[in-house]
This record gives C-alpha cells, structure tokens and sequence, in this order.
C-alpha cells in the first residue's frame, strides 16, 4: 500500500509541476489560464502534498518532494505581492485627513443570477448605505426585487440580462454622464461613469464583469476588454476608480497588464489576497472581484463583505478625494 502512494505521489507531483510550468506560458487557451486562479489554493495543496511525500518512505520520495516544493515555490513567487509580506501600494489615510476630504463609499455585488436570495443582498446593500453601487449577473426579477433598496439612489442605470451578464449602477453622488459599452462580447456591458463630488471635482468610475476562462473558451477577448476598460475611458480623467467581478485574479498576466498600462493601484498589495469567490469557502478560494484607484483618489478602508447567500462575497471600500493635498 505504501509503494503504491508513493508512485502515486509521484505521479501527481509530475503532473502538478507540468501544470505549473505550464501555467507561466503567455497563452489564452482557458486550459492554462484557470491555473492562474487557483494559485493560492494550489501553493497549499503542493505544500501538503510534499509534506505528505517526505513522510511516505518510498521510491521516487525524494523526486515527489522536490517537484511539490518547487510548485510551491513557483506559485508563491506570483501571488507574492499579494501576502502580509509584501510592501503594501496603497497607504490608508487617516481619520483626520479623510475629514479634510471628499469621501464616498463603493459596493461591488455580484448576485449570482439564479440566486433567490434577494432580501440578503438587499439588507447587505441597507447596512452599508454606498454612494456607488454596481449589482453584476441581474436579470429582470433581480431589478423588479431590489427596488425598494435602488429608490433610495437618485440615479440608476440598468442592463438586466437573462443570463450571467447583467448590470445596473445606482449612484447618491451626482452624475455627469453614464453608460454601457460592449468593449468585447456581445452582451457583455463595461460601465463608465462620471461622478461629480461636493468639492467641484470628478472622477471616472468604471464596472466591469467580462466572461470568464472556461472548457473550450480561451480568454483573448476577456483579457482585452479588461485591458481596453482601463486604459480607453471615454473621459481620460486621471482620478478613476474601476470595480467587478473581473473573472480574473490580481496577480494574472491580464490584471497585471492592466494595472500598468492604466496607471492603477491595487489595495490588495501587501494586505492579503481577500478572496471572494467561492462565497462559502473563501480559505480556499480565488479574488475575481477587484476595486482599484488611480490619480488623486486615496483608500480609507477596504473590505470584504460577509457571505449574503450569493456565490461571490460583495466587495466595499471608503475613497477619498484630495485628502493629501490638504494639511
């Protein structure tokens, strides 16, 4: 019994390290891409496997040891801007500062469409009052239900969708101009928004929920609607927030490539991963779900929301506006 784990051992260890390697190839194909998803729950899993090997006394022990290890490793090496070690992008601003400032909260939700749970994203959405609000995957009974909560918002654009893609944005803060752009996929909106604030400036906000990496659908256009959302906005305002279930991780080469070429800053960066997706099992889960700022705007607190009967926890976070640029 114990040589025929040990040859299994080894088996999966091969396997697992090919999929690593494999995983760093600049490619689409949806078959190497899921790999970039689940890096963090594959680093564990290399580390409990190899663990598992050096105790197991058998042959190819030591082959199996070293291939998890440097799974491990290789996995670790990419989420690494993304752990407690890492040196942090985006610096909280203080109580005082954000006083001095123009602050306003966002709330990203995705619904999950098949999801009859509305008055738990309801109440969510009542307990933290946002100023902006983006619902993803909303179908005409996710509207018709969330009425009473998208009342309280002076502004509201809505795209249900019978199928996954749905999008509304509500909004407290004045609007100067909205709308929906299919960047890429039919049916596949992208968000842009210009929000005016008290102070007499404004800021772009972008929503954004691309189709994601599956069996037989490669990911070249969800990585350029991506891409193109962050850098081709229709204002060209250096303060901008963009938000949404990405269907991408931050550490990918997709995300990566949108964060440099638009100039954006990740609040995830030296404060942890913050999964949101699969909503029941975030230890073990992936962050598909992003808010991200560039320019002037400044991050008082990000947070990922408790579990509100959806497949992906709603992600909440307090901006502020010119907090830096006074004493």
């Amino acid at each position: 019994m114990r040589r025929v784990l040990a040859i299994a051992l080894v088996i999966v260890a091969v396997v697992a390290f090919t999929a690593t390697l494999i995983s760093l190839l600049p490619t689409d194909f949806w078959f190497v891409r899921i790999v970039d998803l689940v890096r963090e729950p594959f680093a564990y899993a290399a580390v409990l496997l190899g663990i598992v090997a050096l105790v197991v006394n058998g042959k190819g022990r030591w082959l199996a040891v070293t291939l998890f290890s440097l799974s491990a490793l290789i996995h670790t090496w990419r989420i690494w801007p993304y752990s407690n070690f890492a040196a942090e992008e985006i610096d909280r601003i203080s109580a005082a500062d954000a006083e001095v400032a123009e602050c306003f909260t966002a709330l990203s939700v995705n619904v999950k469409v098949k999801n009859t749970g509305y008055a738990q994203v309801a109440a969510q959405i009542e307990e933290v009052s946002p100023d902006l609000l983006l619902l993803m995957e909303t179908d005409e009974n996710w509207v018709n239900e969330l009425q009473g909560v998208l009342a309280d918002f002076p502004y509201t654009l809505a795209d249900p969708q019978p199928h996954a893609f749905g999008m509304v944005f509500a909004s407290r803060l004045p609007v100067a101009d909205a709308r929906l752009a299919e960047n890429t996929h039919r049916d596949t909106p992208t968000l842009y928004a210009t929000i005016d604030l008290p102070n007499g400036q404004d800021f772009e906000f972008i929503g954004l929920h691309p189709k994601p990496p599956l069996p037989g659908w490669n990911t070249q256009e969800r990585d350029r609607n991506i891409v193109r959302a962050g850098t081709e906005t229709p204002g060209d305002n250096s303060d901008a927030l963009v938000m949404g279930d990405f269907n991408d991780v931050p550490w990918s080469r997709t995300t990566s490539r949108f964060r440099e070429a638009g100039d954006w800053r990740d609040p995830r960066i030296g404060r942890g991963t913050f999964p949101t997706f699969p909503a029941s099992l975030t230890l073990l889960g992936w962050p598909l779900d992003q808010i991200m700022l560039r320019g002037d705007l400044d991050l008082r607190d990000f947070t990922v929301m408790p579990n509100n009967g959806s497949d992906h926890r709603a992600v909440r976070a307090t901006l502020c506006q010119g907090a830096m640029a006074n004493p």
